[in-house]
């Protein structure tokens, strides 16, 4: 019983003292902002380009450079991590990871991934014998205690793309047989960077066909009626995402100079309402 008068007091205390706020800022109508300062980030990662262009066969730098506070030096235990986005971007693939003498690659890349290391500071990530597989966006992540950093870089592929269909018919591949169908070409599907790289260089096509990242598009330099309407702009016709297993299509393939020659053999047909092409393509040497 002794407790109820304590409480009383402290719960008539606080009232009073909230009544004396009130009065001396009443503009604030009972809300309270607090405000908490801190330094900026003590550590960064920066990239001296977004892009960089290579080709198969061939190597390729991914520029990361860390930048740190001059109160700082880099620990030993300091970890560099480079990843691979997969094309969909809800995944990543891990590549290569560094902390002091420990270093490891992954997957595919095991045996062709190694830093730069041109200075303490530098995390950049050297590629050998480049695949169509290693085209796209790589993520460098450095973590130092408490401080981290990140940058994306891209790294694109000099090469063709090309559409495919089987000789069963146009729309006769789903997503998984379009991907195979591109490997029997020495080949990978497309992604939408480089059919819009394409249609950029006057690729005309139309027929929908799968791009790496599931979605189903295809390329009109010239418009007209069966492919989407004459009075629609040139541009890369988008149908969207589509079931991979159940949706069929054609399907626009991507592959790059290997050690020898790419000729381009384009056959015309006569199909006066499309104005379609055969492309055919041949590594030779």
């Amino acid at each position: 019983m002794k407790m109820i008068p304590v409480l009383i007091c402290a719960l008539l205390s606080l009232t009073v003292a909230e009544s004396d706020l009130d009065k001396l800022y009443p503009e604030l109508e009972h809300s309270r902002t607090i405000y908490v300062t801190e330094n900026g980030p003590q550590l960064s990662v920066v990239a001296e380009q977004m892009k960089v262009v290579s080709r198969r066969g061939g190597n390729a730098t991914l520029p990361c450079k860390i930048q740190m506070d001059q109160s700082m030096m880099p620990s030993r235990k300091m970890r560099i991590k480079w990843t691979k986005m997969t094309s969909d971007y809800l995944k990543e693939v891990d590549v290569f990871v560094a902390m002091d003498y420990h270093k490891r690659s992954y997957g595919s890349f095991h045996g062709r991934v190694h830093l730069q290391s041109s200075s303490p500071m530098d995390a950049s990530l050297v590629i050998t014998e480049i695949t169509l597989e290693d085209y796209g966006r790589y993520k460098c992540e450095v973590i130092d205690g408490l401080e981290d950093g990140t940058v994306v870089v891209s790294l694109d592929l000099e090469g063709v793309v090309f559409p495919y269909y089987p000789r069963l018919g146009r729309y006769n591949l789903n997503f998984y047989d379009a991907e195979r169908a591109c490997r029997d070409q020495d080949a990978v599907v497309a992604s939408f960077d480089q059919l819009y790289d394409a249609w950029r260089g006057k690729l005309d096509w139309c027929n929908a066909g799968w791009l790496s990242d599931g979605s189903v598009q295809y390329p009109i330099t010239n418009p007209r009626e069966p492919c989407g309407g004459k009075n629609i702009a040139p541009g890369v016709r988008n149908y969207g995402l589509r079931d991979k297993d159940k949706n069929h299509y054609d399907v626009f393939c991507f592959t790059s100079h290997y050690k020898g020659v790419c000729v381009c053999v384009c056959v015309c047909v006569c199909l006066p309402l499309f104005n379609q092409c055969i492309v055919q393509f041949h590594i030779v040497g």
